[in-house]
């Protein structure tokens, strides 16, 4: 009987891992199925594009640019703010007739005033389709203790007052179209790995598209949120990060520069230029697709992250217990002459 009872308890045991193994396959079988439906869910497009106007703001450069070409050879019918004349006439010359360019600076109440007043005009009854919130500015950058308040209010203006600014003018013509607000905010609008304005800008347009998620799913608008990761672009352009670094330096009190050390600057120089030669993606449709998807799919996401960055390191970071995504940003940051860790 003992040895029929011991034969018995190595067979429960063999049979162990194989249970084990089979409940993974079926659990990834399922995980697999769910992606291919998602999939085919979100390949269906919305019908009469030739009839639905889109606003993207910032198309002098970057995403803003590739977009508005992108969605005129659609079909849609584009109205492409940007911020310089050279902007509005290259992107002209590149265009369909289709396009319509206007001038706007997203900080100035009566530039956006303006524009929407065109707008409502230029759409009609049809009401606007989708507003696509995509200018932005990335300097004043720096430690936090070499800026002033005026510097925060510059880049926030930009970053977040325009994006509320421009959503709010033209909200009224969106919820008469049931369209979308599609929201640019960047994955350092879930984590801060370097001081200054640019991180709270983006966290407050995600605070402000969930928020206006929520207010107007009942009008069956969609709002969307686009967190792209480290992309080749002006707001990346290094030679101007560095010149925003060196002016901000020579403003600083002596006191601060003695706490940072007279080769501080050099250091942060030699950083920036190392790690912007790598780590930025020159391919913009990645994130133009992105934007495409939510402004065209039946089904668009509520989120995009698009960049290769974005979705296996700064995403997953921000998951991260605090002290773990604090050690990993710091262990490889310029320390100051004087500091204590």
């Amino acid at each position: 009987m003992t040895g029929i009872a011991s034969r018995g308890s190595l067979f429960q045991r063999s049979r162990t891992p194989v249970c084990f193994t089979k409940m993974w396959l079926y659990l990834l079988g399922l995980v697999a199925l769910l992606f291919l439906y998602r999939w085919y869910r979100e390949l269906e497009r919305v019908p009469g594009k030739s009839s639905k106007h889109v606003y993207i703001t910032g198309c002098d450069s970057g995403f803003g640019n590739l977009l508005a070409k992108h969605l005129d050879k659609l079909g849609f019918c584009v109205i492409a703010s940007c911020f310089t004349e050279k902007g509005e006439e290259e992107l002209k010359k590149a265009s369909s007739d289709r396009l319509v360019t206007i001038h706007l600076d997203v900080a100035k109440k009566e530039s956006v005033d303006k524009a929407a007043a065109f707008i409502k005009n230029h759409v009609g009854e049809k009401g606007l389709w989708a507003v696509v919130n995509n200018a932005g500015v990335s300097v004043p950058s720096a430690p936090c203790d070499w800026l002033t308040i005026e510097d925060y209010k510059s880049m926030l203006d930009v970053n977040l007052n325009g994006v509320i600014a421009v959503t709010l003018s033209v909200l009224p013509l969106i919820k008469k179209a049931r369209g979308r607000v599609v929201n640019v905010a960047s994955v350092f609008g879930r984590i801060s790995p370097f001081g200054g304005p640019y991180s709270v800008s983006k966290y407050g347009v995600e605070a402000f598209n969930d928020s206006l998620r929520m207010s107007m799913a009942p009008f069956g608008v969609k709002v969307l949120c686009i967190e792209p990761g480290f992309f080749k672009t002006s707001v990346t352009d290094v030679d101007m990060l560095v010149k925003n670094i060196h002016k901000l330096w020579d403003r600083l009190p002596q006191e601060v520069k003695d706490e940072y050390g007279s080769n501080f600057l050099d250091k942060v120089n030699v950083m920036m230029r190392e790690r912007f030669a790598k780590m930025p993606d020159s391919d913009l449709m990645k994130v133009v697709s992105c934007m495409e998807h939510a402004i065209s799919a039946v089904h668009p996401r509520t989120r995009y992250s698009p960049g290769w960055d974005a979705k296996f390191f700064w995403l997953p970071l921000s998951y991260m217990p605090t002290f773990i995504a604090d050690y990993l940003l710091l262990k490889d940051a310029v320390r100051p002459e004087r500091s204590i860790i």
